[in-house]
């Protein structure tokens, strides 16, 4: 008996030992979808890993951040991929980030250099209508027109997030009155971009609130050259998003070296044809034909982290005013 007692335990000890690790990401869905980045980017980490990359999916960048805040030390989350430079601060003051340790060389149109929280992709946002239509110049020309539109909650949405903070940027004192003109041309407000988009496509507005890039997914995935962004006078937000480690991390070496992967050729190399939006770090190929054809914004608008935490408050006030009346 003793003998038999011995041997399943030597058994149960050796499975545990020979157990697959499992590394989990926290994302957006439209990450973790078949048209994706995320079926690439696991089958291509767990070829060098010996892991299980397990991706999970929520709505988008800003429920992201509130599911990790809700979780907080006891969460399943290794790495939060997903949130961009608006939430970052916010992020931060949470305390359940680590620092990488990484001195990456970035591709970006802006300086970078921090501690904590490592680019993986970047873009504009912008209004994405059918190119056989005519679109509104400026935010204000598409608050004063007829034509319909589908935006993203900023209280779950990272693109909706920006929008408000466009708005805010780019008019101040005058943000809540470009949106009460603006409360007439909204169809409605999708809690994340997937939906929105969807609901566009479809055919339910004119416009739906996206970013520049996306046009090239018409054109190269659906050879259509039918989809095109507006291009505002006053410029277009832009957009970098992050990824970090959890403090509390069960895997800390794992995270280590998916945020290593994360900048290596063979995952910023997908990023312009699954996540459709500019790498990090430029592939050696370059970018794939198609993206010289997508409209470059005279002026890039963006808010340092601290400023977007300092601005948010008041402008989705405003917001929420304008939209209420």
């Amino acid at each position: 008996m003793r003998y038999l007692v011995f041997v399943a335990g030597l058994m149960r000890a050796t499975l545990a030992w020979a157990e697959t690790p499992e590394l989990t990401v926290y994302t957006y869905d439209s990450f973790v979808s078949d048209w994706g980045p995320g079926p690439q980017v696991e089958k291509a980490f767990e070829a060098q890993c010996g892991c299980d990359l397990k991706l999970a999916g929520v709505e988008d960048g800003a429920a992201l951040l509130a599911r990790i805040k809700l979780e907080g030390s006891a969460g399943d989350a290794d790495v939060m991929l997903g949130i961009d430079t608006n939430l970052m601060a916010a992020a931060r003051d949470t305390g359940l980030f680590a620092e990488h340790g990484l001195s990456p060389e970035l591709d970006l149109p802006v300086s970078w250099d921090d501690d904590m929280f490592l680019p993986y992709d970047w873009g504009y946002f912008a209004f994405v209508y059918n190119a056989d239509q005519k679109a509104p110049g400026s935010i204000r020309e598409l608050a004063e027109s007829d034509a319909t539109i589908i935006i993203q909650d900023p209280r779950s949405s990272t693109p909706g997030l920006g929008l408000l903070l466009w708005v805010k940027a780019a008019y101040g004192d005058m943000a809540e009155s470009i949106w009460e003109e603006l409360s007439d041309n909204i169809v409605t407000v999708t809690r994340g971009w997937s939906e929105a988009y969807g609901l566009f496509l479809e055919g339910e507005a004119d416009m739906v609130l996206s970013y520049t890039t996306s046009p090239a997914y018409h054109l190269i995935a659906e050879e259509d050259a039918g989809k095109a962004a507006a291009e505002f006078s006053e410029g277009h937000y832009m957009q970098v998003e992050v990824a970090a480690k959890l403090k509390s991390a069960d895997q800390p070496e794992l995270a280590d070296r998916f945020l290593e992967f994360m900048l290596s050729e063979e995952f910023q190399s997908v990023i312009p044809t699954t996540n459709w939006m500019y790498p990090a770090v430029a592939p050696k190929g370059g970018l794939p034909a198609g993206f010289e054809t997508l409209i470059k914004p005279s002026r890039a608008i963006l808010m340092s982290p601290e400023e977007a935490l300092a601005s948010r408050d008041a402008a989705l006030d405003e917001w929420l005013r304008a939209l209420s009346q």
